[in-house]
């Protein structure tokens, strides 16, 4: 079996941290034919296409992202040698997670639980807009996504959504506002309310109840940001219409109290991942 050419890594390396040809030559000093063939020859001996041209740039394919990630650790390592005779450093593999801005941290803590303090793994954590983390997850970009509202899955899409949590949903708040003794009518018809978005499925839940009970909610607030909704309930706005997990420590403190749960209201969570031929081998360990 022929050496490993660690030059074409080096040319490779560059290339596709400059994402362009012509910067990465300029960058090397050498012609973009050379440069070229350098990296054709270290996708033959890979047997694996690194590299799919859009436009001008070139975008890494799966194959591309992995080798990425060995040469990163690679070079840094030679870095590190540099610095000192005895390594002492661990290389890390990377993990990269995106979650939508608005989901729970706790939620996301609970789901990274399994690989916090894990020597062996890099954490690399991204918030964003659903749209801009499921493009993201396309591009090799992220191993998965957190989310409370999957995306449609199916062959094209290549998205495979586990559920990886269901919580149930209560009436929360300062325990000026509700005591365990309030029933859930009273509470509806009498006390300021937090709720999620419209858009959401946990508020199409509760408007669904209410219109059973025939009841038409004060409402104190719409937010979308579970953040922003601890917040608010925190200040006594009104009682929160959310997860107990979101304010589990306000809860543990005693600062709020959870008055109900919700009837056949829940949050489901969502990991979103894509059919990889090489997945993360870490994924298993969160999913």
């Amino acid at each position: 079996m022929a050496e490993f050419n660690y030059h074409h890594l080096r040319y490779f390396h560059v290339v596709a941290h400059e994402g362009h040809l012509t910067r990465a030559a300029e960058k090397l000093h050498v012609s973009q034919s050379a440069l070229s063939s350098q990296i054709k020859q270290l996708e033959e001996r890979l047997g694996q296409k690194l590299f799919e041209r859009r436009g001008r740039s070139l975008v890494l394919t799966e194959a591309g992202r992995i080798a990425l990630d060995h040469a990163d650790a690679i070079f840094a390592t030679g870095r590190e040698l540099l610095h000192t005779l005895k390594q002492s450093g661990v290389v890390r593999r990377p993990l990269r997670v995106g979650a939508i801005s608005t989901l729970s941290r706790n939620f996301q803590l609970s789901f990274l639980a399994p690989v916090l303090g894990n020597t062996d793994i890099e954490l690399i954590l991204r918030s964003g807009s659903s749209a801009e983390l499921l493009n993201a997850l396309t591009a090799h970009q992220l191993d998965v996504v957190l989310t409370n509202q999957p995306p449609d899955s199916d062959a094209l899409s290549g998205f495979v959504v586990k559920t990886v949590d269901t919580q149930p949903v209560g009436l929360i708040g300062t325990p000026k506002l509700c005591t365990s003794d309030d029933k859930l009518e009273d509470l509806l018809r009498t006390v300021p309310l937090i709720l999620p978005s419209s858009s959401s499925g946990m508020r199409m839940d509760f408007d669904a109840l209410c219109d059973r009970l025939e009841i038409s909610p004060q409402i104190a607030a719409e937010v979308d940001d579970m953040a922003m909704m601890r917040l608010l309930t925190r200040e006594g706005a009104g009682l929160a219409v959310i997860p107990p997990i979101v304010v589990k420590d306000e809860i543990a403190r005693g600062e709020l109290i959870e008055a109900l749960v919700l009837p056949d209201i829940v949050e489901t969570f969502y990991a979103v991942t894509m059919r990889r031929r090489f997945p993360n081998p870490a994924l298993a360990m969160v999913c």
